[in-house]
């Protein structure tokens, strides 16, 4: 089972990323799970949900402890909430920001990791040229896809062209194709 645990913000889309990709996970073939995790969240408060995917039945219910990837899709929340707890030993980092690893001071975790497990993308930026407002999701979803090979550019561009329609849905596939690209970069040309 791969579990995912995205980190953001309330108005940030973290539960409809969630939601996306285990729709994108589905439509691969892959047993999917996807929630959020609810308290008095309003816009700008610290926001988690998760994700699973799997070849077998899901049973699980409970929140996602021991992540195999992280998706940050706001950086502040680095220095105020515990967004690498339990990250297993091969996990993934997946950071929305225009600044390198290094630049965020994670030269650290990034040792600690293999090679390529942790990068930035700079899905916020992407999503305001795209779409006009700061929604990072399909950027994060698509670069969580180049990074670790889950999953296919398509099948994120195809789970936002379930839930969404016309100009929103070609301006999230625009963003997810920037970010993949961008990821694939970062990654000498190959998936992870």
């Amino acid at each position: 089972m791969f579990q995912i645990r995205i980190h953001g913000r309330g108005g940030q889309g973290v539960v409809t990323a969630a939601e996306m990709l285990a729709l994108a996970g589905f439509m691969e073939g892959h047993k999917a799970q996807a929630f959020p995790s609810f308290g008095s969240e309003r816009t700008g408060a610290p926001v988690v949900a998760f994700a699973r995917l799997s070849s077998q039945e899901i049973r699980l219910r409970e929140p996602v402890l021991e992540p195999d990837v992280v998706l940050i899709q706001d950086r502040t929340l680095l220095d105020s909430v515990d967004v690498f707890g339990g990250l297993k030993p091969e996990g993934y980092v997946l950071i929305n920001s225009s600044q390198s690893v290094e630049a965020l001071g994670l030269e650290d975790l990034a040792r600690r990791l293999p090679a390529g497990h942790v990068l930035t993308v700079p899905a916020t930026r992407f999503a305001l040229e795209k779409i006009g407002r700061p929604l990072p999701g399909a950027g994060m979803l698509a670069g969580f896809a180049a990074m670790t090979g889950m999953m296919k550019l398509e099948s994120v561009q195809a789970a936002y062209n379930e839930k969404f329609s016309g100009r929103v849905a070609q301006a999230n596939a625009e963003v997810a194709a920037l970010a993949y690209e961008s990821i694939i970069r970062q990654l000498g040309g190959e998936h992870a």
